[in-house]
């Protein structure tokens, strides 16, 4: 846990290694062998989400043949692009079908997305994807204010308790009163950026992430528990979804 928040002036310089630039071929055709499967009680699959045993929050049908899990960070721009513009192709096109499930994961890369990470989490499976979602679209705006954090600011970071960094970086940064006016009161925000348990919780996720999947970087996707190679973009992600679905 404290190699994450140590070395902290040089995480808040927001270098994004690590964080994948990628291309690939468009979506072949085909109609996928697996039928899709109706919500129960004719609802929406996408408004079906869960914890899973692995730390991240899954959307859809948790018996869907096909499972794809992201590794992201929130502080890496190439996730917040795929959370624009492919996110939602997945969502529209596979996951409210029942055919694929979405898993979201946290593979934590600095402080700053540590305390994103905590706020994201903060209130549970429901408001987890629109939370993260909204994170990324205004990733810029958030980032840009840690970028002119005050000198005095970052040599105190450097010497401060580790349990405390996560605040404070949150409060600098805006993401407190962001999240509060998105439903996260400001001490149920305050608690989840102290909450030393659910910040261990995403250490051992993005360290099982290097551990069993080899992940270097973000994003990273798995098809069925693989690691998928050069898919960083929807169009290098979705021929291997059609795939795995048979098409």
């Amino acid at each position: 846990m404290k190699s994450l928040l140590t070395g902290t002036g040089i995480a808040l310089a927001l270098l994004l290694t690590g964080c994948g630039e990628g291309g690939g071929t468009s979506a072949g055709g085909g109609t996928p062998k697996v039928a899709p499967t109706p919500a129960p009680n004719g609802g929406d699959w996408s408004q079906v989400v869960s914890q899973t045993p692995e730390g991240g929050f899954i959307m859809g049908n948790p018996t869907a043949p096909v499972k794809v899990v992201e590794y992201a960070s929130l502080t890496c721009g190439v996730c917040a692009r795929f959370s624009e513009e492919g996110e939602p192709q997945l969502i529209e096109k596979y996951v409210k079908t029942g055919q694929v499930s979405f898993e979201l994961r946290n593979f934590v890369r600095d402080p700053a997305d540590l305390a994103a990470a905590l706020l994201s989490r903060c209130s549970g499976p429901g408001p987890y994807f629109k939370l993260t979602d909204q994170l990324f679209a205004a990733q810029k705006e958030w980032l840009d204010k840690l970028q002119t954090m005050p000198p005095a600011l970052q040599q105190q970071l450097q010497s401060m308790p580790p349990e405390r960094v996560p605040a404070t970086i949150a409060e600098q940064a805006g993401l407190t009163q962001f999240v509060r006016v998105r439903g996260v009161p400001a001490d149920k925000a305050n608690a989840c950026l102290a909450d030393q348990a659910g910040l261990q919780k995403l250490v051992d996720m993005s360290s099982a992430a290097q551990s069993d999947f080899k992940v270097s970087g973000t994003p990273t996707f798995l098809i069925n528990n693989e690691a998928v190679e050069s898919a960083t973009t929807w169009e290098a992600l979705e021929p291997r979804i059609r795939a795995a679905l048979g098409a």
